[in-house]
């Protein structure tokens, strides 16, 4: 079972500055949501960090709210959190391989991201990995995205022009920086 196994786990990161995360949960299952969000909760608090929460339907908009808040807010983070258990249909795999391949896209684009949308055959596994004082995949997944904020502010500040998004006023031609005129 998966309570039982052991792994490494990397020390908590530390912060010159406070963080700040955004806590994106699809509640569809209450009680695992609620224990996801009390595990990511904990972690954040024990770093010093503060965060803010908010729901969303079901799994496939995680990463459309993750999206819109980087584009209109100021979190240094996010952290993912939901269920989805198998059931008779093909839904689970295109709900489990979508939500997934959003938060990758979303952090392959430079989002500290933070995954725990469960993905188990059963209740029972969704109650062992969402419990705080068993599996703790809530807090897990806050602990992934307090780790990839510590590395990008050891690495600075984000640079205009790289990555997949470029800024919005610029636009570059063989190396060479332009603005785009404004009206």
């Amino acid at each position: 079972m998966a309570e039982a196994e052991t792994h490494y786990i990397l020390p908590r990161p530390e912060f010159d500055k406070p963080v700040k995360l955004l806590i994106v949960v699809a509640p569809y299952y209450k009680a695992i949501a609620d224990n996801l969000a009390a595990g990511a909760k904990a972690e954040i608090e024990a770093a010093g960090g503060s965060w803010e929460i908010v729901e969303v339907p079901g799994a496939l908009e995680v990463p459309t709210a993750i999206g819109i808040a980087e584009r209109m807010s100021n979190f240094d983070g996010y952290v993912a959190l939901g269920c989805v258990i198998r059931g008779e249909t093909t839904h689970y795999d295109t709900v489990c391989n979508d939500s997934s391949r959003g938060i990758t896209l979303l952090g392959l684009q430079g989002l500290c991201i933070g995954n725990a949308i469960l993905t188990v055959e059963n209740m029972e596994q969704a109650e062992v990995r969402a419990d705080p004082a068993r599996s703790n995949k809530g807090g897990g997944a806050a602990a992934a995205a307090l780790h990839l904020i510590a590395l990008s502010r050891k690495w600075g500040a984000s640079r205009d022009g790289v990555g997949f998004r470029p800024a919005r006023d610029e636009y570059q031609i063989a190396g060479e920086m332009k603005s785009t005129p404004t009206a």
